[in-house]
């Protein structure tokens, strides 16, 4: 019965897990206790959002405790139907409280625990307009319990600037009402309701976490107090935006615990030696630098010899070094040490101490700087903001854009509340910075609201879940230099009745008129892809008549995108990213001038975006999520000069890029270091971490399931072709793939579903058991190198193999994925078998006695880049393998073919992450490796990039901040910002962008923006003579990776009084196609001391 209880277990280790449906809308005053609903029907003029389901979740669905196993001969009347064996892994039961089709990305960052925090918190956003719908979109996407939504104020004109939620349909609703279907759509999940009365405030204590974003002083002053008094206390945010100038002030009570400060990983090294001394030395090996900074508290484990250290208690480390560390701890009286341990940083919780509002307006405490070259703006900001907010509650209203007497009177006021703060008075409130403040109070801009949405968003999260560094407690933040260069007339900000009001008393309508004629290329429309759309839609680009703005993305719409591109709806799943992003942005606004394509932007498509379309351009936005691509669009930028506005995100963190001709270095001009790869052997033989074991594992998934299968396609199809690519090749890699083709085909051949349960349970054997035995035998545990030392010293680890066990789920668990993907290559139907059946049937399987091999060749080699070794004899068993490969083939039906499967992380009912799991897990079981969790090994196997809704949200802000100056053009280097951002500490980093390098030759300049052109159809010796009028001695000309001139070779003066573009298609075989007019060529030069000189890429036009 051991195997049926164990595969009983797999129905808990196997199925997906989900979060249960729980979206409804709530009347104001309605129990939020409510029949939760599957689908919405919601009227326009209600808040009132029905579902269509009928009935409770828990009334539809089976509970996995409900399966029975009893044997199902049973005349028991009771007794249910026993589960097949692929409905234990697709069983559709009760979910759990996750689901992580969808939020995959967003576990990645926060992880179950924090989620689950989430899942159980209750949130006020008060003031909807364009601030507060951008932080409820955040925290619907993050998937927070509950969200309420409180205004009492009703949709104007103005508000069309910076809201994605309002239509002018909406014009004269409640903010509040005419905001809750869209918001619903976000997340079913999510209960959504309103409030559109005057708040009270022991309302607030429903809630964890509450958002004022229009909310005078005073009453901030009434709210916080109750927050920060009540039991257990309410986080309270209070955030405003004003023109291009914003603030956030945070209180989540006077003890809040972060659990988590930085969201890392904790760091660990492999331990080499560790000396016995008061304050011993501890060296690791220098696989990796080690993390750890002074004042750590680590762990030590596996440590032999100095057993005493592995007690688990926290020890304090100093002298932190990349590869050794101080312990702060007297070893001398301790065991010797021998060999082997991991140290692992513990990271420690910390309790912040917030002041309530009223104490902290009038000692704010250190502000979080972001810019360094505004250093002392903050506490003009901060005194800046208290003079608006008695600026209104004296007037009832906020200046008027342009109007001189009000900034005059803000400013006064300013100088009051200044002169009023005795020593701490600011020696210059910069009335100039305050005109501009004052002009600009009453709007809200979209890309401020985008960036401080995410901000925001992101401290609710840690105030709900105690996850990451809460913003303490104040943050300002201007980008002033967005304004226009040139000075404006007042007369500019008057308002035209147009949704762009807002936006034009800060700008001035002639930007306005650029922005709406722009033509812009975006290039993406996954995360950032959406918050741009909706970014450029509200700041009305290419709005105009003579605006354009071309969207391209080749990708279709997955579940798991669903958590954070917002455009996004489950029914869109399977369909083109452009297109519902176009037709969404359109919806924002109506004007927007736009053409969706699902083309990949590549040489490949350079007919598509050919030459004209590139010099059309305005300005190129990249919402790109791969290096590669990056790098040719700006090299297409370079080339046609235009700028590029660069941003990506991993996680929390955010970078932003601006790149402008002439201006500041492009893009590929500097790059990450590329990713340490593990050696070849280490993955194969020597695997220390589990990233190592899950790197085997997808290695050996492709190998298995996707290479051999097309192998043998590949073979079968065309046998003479691919015999003779073999016999041509006479390599290590063409013996293995005909090896692998005849294990395939012939000793491995699945024709039943029993023959592949048999070829599972050896594979096991195989992979856990004789490769280690194996492995431990040609290398013993007590074997040395060469040089005498221990050849298992760190980070080696001596493996042990595996004893297959039906009671070891885990082992069932790789037989059971492994055995249905294997049917599924041969094309076997997947039987309706019971699991006794499964069970009987590996019990029937023999396994033969392993024994190990004197002479086999394990790879020690860390430069080594294959396992496959060369031979002298290759041919000749080359030939030996064809032979054998016909033999089988003529036993074959001739439509034999395999289906080779691709690996696909993001559908849990697939059996590929359940089988590279196991691989991975039972190999770390070989290795004494820490084993990890599907879901763990999805995100590592997969290369899943971390993404959350709210750092994408804070990047396009940043960029659409740049966008204005780029658009209004006349800005200088000092008025572009680069930014690099944290949230999770939470940093803001902002800096001008670094200049290109500038290259000089004789009376002339250049930089890699420049390219010179030479028109005219000229020949070689035209060319040359062009060059030499420039002192410059061209000696090479290539074009592509063909040489055209060398003068170094004598016969290619015999090519001098030819055309440059007949030379390139007769040496090169250039194919130039109709709309092509020039032809770029690489030149290497010379000036007249022999100096190399890099000169610009030439473009030769012709006819």
């Amino acid at each position: 019965m051991g195997i049926r209880r164990a595969l009983c277990s797999l129905l808990h280790y196997m199925l997906p897990r989900k979060r249960p449906l729980e979206g409804e809308a709530v009347k104001e005053g309605e129990s939020k206790s409510v029949q939760k609903k599957s689908r919405l029907r919601c009227s326009a003029d209600s808040n009132i959002c029905e579902g269509s389901g009928s009935g409770s979740l828990e009334n539809n669905s089976v509970g996995i405790g409900s399966v029975s196993f009893e044997n199902s001969n049973s005349n028991n009347s009771d007794s249910r139907e026993e589960p097949s064996i692929t409905k234990m892994a697709f069983n559709t039961g009760k979910s759990h409280d996750i689901d992580e089709d969808l939020h995959s990305r967003q576990l990645a960052v926060y992880g179950r625990e924090t989620m689950r925090r989430l899942f159980a918190s209750n949130v006020l956003v008060s003031g909807m307009q364009g601030l507060g719908a951008e932080i409820a979109k955040n925290l619907i996407l993050a998937g927070v319990k509950s969200v309420t939504l409180h205004d009492e104020g009703k949709v104007e004109l103005w508000d069309l600037s910076s809201n994605f939620i309002f239509s002018e349909n909406d014009i004269g609703k409640n903010r509040a009402l005419a905001s809750i279907q869209k918001l619903q759509e976000l997340n079913n999940a999510v209960v959504i309701s309103t409030l559109t009365t005057k708040l009270m405030k022991e309302q607030l204590s429903e809630f964890q976490a509450v958002v004022f974003t229009d909310i005078s002083l005073e009453n901030a002053i009434e709210f916080n107090g109750y927050c920060h008094n009540h039991q257990p206390p309410i986080a309270f945010i209070k955030t405003e935006v004003r023109g291009l100038f914003g603030n956030c002030f945070c209180d989540f009570g006077p003890e809040f615990t972060v659990f988590d400060v930085d969201g890392e990983e904790p760091h660990t090294g492999i331990i080499a030696s560790i000396s016995n001394d008061n304050r011993a030395l501890v060296s690791c090996v220098d696989d990796e630098r080690l993390e750890f900074q002074d004042g750590d508290l680590v762990v030590f484990s596996e440590v032999q010899g100095m057993t005493e250290l592995n007690d688990g208690k926290p020890r304090k480390i100093k002298t932190a070094r990349p590869y050794s560390f101080i312990l702060n701890e007297d070893t001398t009286s301790l065991g010797r040490y021998e060999k082997g341990g991991i140290v692992t940083q513990v990271k420690q919780p910390k309790v912040l101490n917030f002041k309530p509002l009223r104490e902290a307006i009038k000692d704010p405490g250190d502000f979080l700087l972001c810019d360094f070259s505004k250093f002392d703006r903050p506490p003009l900001l901060h005194l800046a903001f208290q003079s608006l907010d008695k600026f209104v509650s004296e007037l009832g209203r906020f200046p008027v854009a342009g109007s001189e007497e009000d900034a005059q009177r803000l400013i006064s006021i300013t100088s009051g509340l200044n002169d009023s703060l005795g020593d701490a008075k600011l020696g210059d409130i910069n009335p100039k910075l305050l005109r501009h403040f004052a002009f600009g109070a009453r709007a809200v801009l979209n890309p401020m609201a985008a960036m401080f949405g995410g901000i925001v968003g992101q401290e609710v999260v840690k105030a709900c879940s105690g996850k990451f560094h809460p913003l303490f407690q104040f943050f300002y933040f201007d980008s002033l230099e967005s304004l226009p260069a040139e000075p404006l007339d007042p007369s500019d900000f008057r308002p035209l009745n147009s949704r762009y009001d807002a936006q034009i008393s800060v700008f001035g309508s002639k930007l306005q008129k650029k922005l709406e004629d722009a033509k812009v290329f975006l290039v993406g429309s996954g995360a950032l892809g959406c918050e741009f759309l909706k970014n450029l839609a509200l700041m009305g680009v290419s709005c105009g008549d003579q605006g354009k703005l071309t969207l391209t993305d080749d990708d279709v719409i997955e579940k798991s995108n669903l958590s954070r591109q917002f455009l996004f709806r489950d029914w869109n799943i399977g369909q083109a990213k452009s297109t519902v992003a176009s037709s969404a942005a359109s919806s924002i606004n109506p004007h927007l001038h736009i053409e969706a394509l699902q083309n990949r932007v590549g040489p490949e498509t350079e007919n598509v975006f050919d030459d004209t379309f590139w010099e059309n351009l305005n300005v190129v936005i990249n919402a790109l999520d791969n290096v590669n691509a990056r790098l040719y669009v700006d090299q297409r930028c370079l080339y046609f000069q235009k700028p590029l506005l660069e941003s990506g995100t991993l996680g929390a963190k955010c970078n932003t890029q601006m790149v402008i001709p002439h201006l500041t270095e492009n893009y590929g001009a500097s790059r990450d270091p590329p990713e340490k790869q593990a050696p070849m052997c280490t993955v194969h033989s020597f695997p220390h971490n589990i990233d190592h074991c899950l790197t085997w594992a997808r290695s050996e998934f492709e190998g298995l399931l996707e290479k051999t299968p097309a192998e043998v396609n590949a073979y079968l199809s065309n046998p003479d072709e691919y015999k003779s690519a073999m016999r041509n090749a006479g390599d290590a890699q063409a013996r293995d793939n005909l090896e692998r083709i005849l294990e395939c085909l012939d000793r491995e051949r699945c024709e039943s579903f029993d023959d592949c349960i048999t070829w599972a349970r050896l594979k096991f054997e195989d992979y856990f058991a004789n490769r280690v035995k194996q492995l431990t035998f040609t290398f013993p545990e007590d074997a040395v190198t060469s040089t005498g030392v221990p050849f298992w010293s760190a980070p080696k680890r001596f493996p042990r193999p595996l004893q297959f066990s039906t009671d070891d789920p885990s082992h069932l668990h790789f037989l059971m994925a492994a055995s249905i993907l294997r049917a599924e290559t041969f094309g076997i139907p997947i039987p309706n078998w019971h699991p006794k059946k499964f069970a009987e049937t590996i019990d029937r399987i023999m396994v033969p006695e392993f024994q190990p091999k004197k002479d086999a060749k394990i790879v020690t080699d860390e430069r080594a880049t294959s396992l496959a070794t060369a031979s002298l004899d290759d041919a000749v068993v080359i030939n030996e393998l064809i032979m054998k490969l016909e033999n089988i083939r003529q036993n074959l039906s001739p439509r034999f073919r395999m289906k080779p499967i691709q690996f696909e992380k993001d559908d849990d009912t697939n059996y590929h992450m359940d089988l590279i799991a196991a691989l991975a897990n039972m190999r770390a079981r070989n290795y004494g490796v820490p084993e990890v969790d599907k879901l763990k090994a999805k995100f590592i196997a997969g290369r899943i990039i971390p993404a959350i809704a709210t750092s994408t949200a804070m990047a396009t802000g940043f960029v659409c901040l740049e966008l204005y100056k780029v658009i209004n053009g006349g800005h200088k280097l000092e008025d572009y910002r680069n930014t690099f951002a944290n949230l999770a500490l939470p940093l803001f980093s902002m800096a001008e962008p670094v200049p290109p390098k500038v290259i000089k030759h004789q009376d002339m300049s250049w930089t890699v923006w420049d390219r010179w052109i030479i028109k005219g159809n000229p020949t070689l010796r035209e060319l040359l003579k062009w060059l030499a009028d420039k002192g410059l001695n061209a000696y090479s000309i290539s074009f592509g990776s063909c040489l055209l001139y060398n003068s170094m070779f004598p016969r290619h003066k015999d090519r001098m009084d030819k055309k440059i573009v007949d030379l390139a298609q007769e040496v090169a075989k250039a194919e130039l196609p109709p709309y092509r007019h020039h032809l770029d060529i690489v030149v290497a030069c010379e000036d007249d001391e022999d100096n190399d000189i890099d000169i610009p890429q030439i473009s030769v036009y012709f006819d």
